[in-house]
């Protein structure tokens, strides 16, 4: 028996380390940054996928929901969210923000009532989310504000960010 709760715990924990870092809070408690009407379109990339060398092909959509708001649209290679129950179809929605902390852009990707935190680079015609890895802290979130703090001391104490290298969405292009 104590096998078996091992074995679960285990399983658990290897299903947890994997995720990207989300939380009830985001790190505005009111979205203030206007929508990017550069950020507005289709984008496109290709993934590697687990295990092998083979990529697949991911596309972004976002769209302005409101002024301060985006919707936003992953589809394409989301076999590894299956297990989640977040794809509807072939498809991930939900809605985003920006927050802006120590000169960085960061999203507030909100999806089944949970907020991803990742961070969101535009250069060179190229986009590129980076979602904050679930054990880039240790401490328990009981506030926008405190999701900030910790953030900036996570930013101010690494020479390079804890990202979930599974989910990052790097150098997009915008397609059609």
């Amino acid at each position: 028996m104590k096998r078996l709760c091992y074995i679960t715990c285990l399983g658990y924990s290897l299903l947890l380390a994997g995720c990207p870092y989300s939380s009830s809070y985001k790190l505005d408690d009111v979205p203030s940054i206007y929508v990017e009407d550069e950020l507005l379109g289709n984008w496109a990339c290709f993934v590697k996928k687990p295990g092998t060398e083979r990529e697949e092909p991911v596309k972004l959509i976002l769209s302005k929901k409101n002024e301060t708001e985006y919707n936003i649209a992953f589809t394409g290679y989301l076999d590894e969210l299956k297990p989640f129950r977040i794809v509807n179809n072939d498809t991930v929605k939900g809605s985003a923000s920006m927050s802006a902390l120590l000169g960085r852009q960061f999203l507030n990707i909100e999806i089944n009532a949970r907020t991803y935190i990742a961070e969101l680079q535009f250069a060179n015609d190229t986009l590129s989310i980076l979602p904050l890895a679930e054990h880039f802290t240790s401490r328990i979130v009981h506030s926008g504000k405190a999701l900030k703090q910790m953030l900036e001391f996570h930013y101010k104490t690494r020479t390079h960010p804890m990202f979930d290298e599974d989910f990052c969405l790097k150098d997009m292009v915008k397609v059609n």
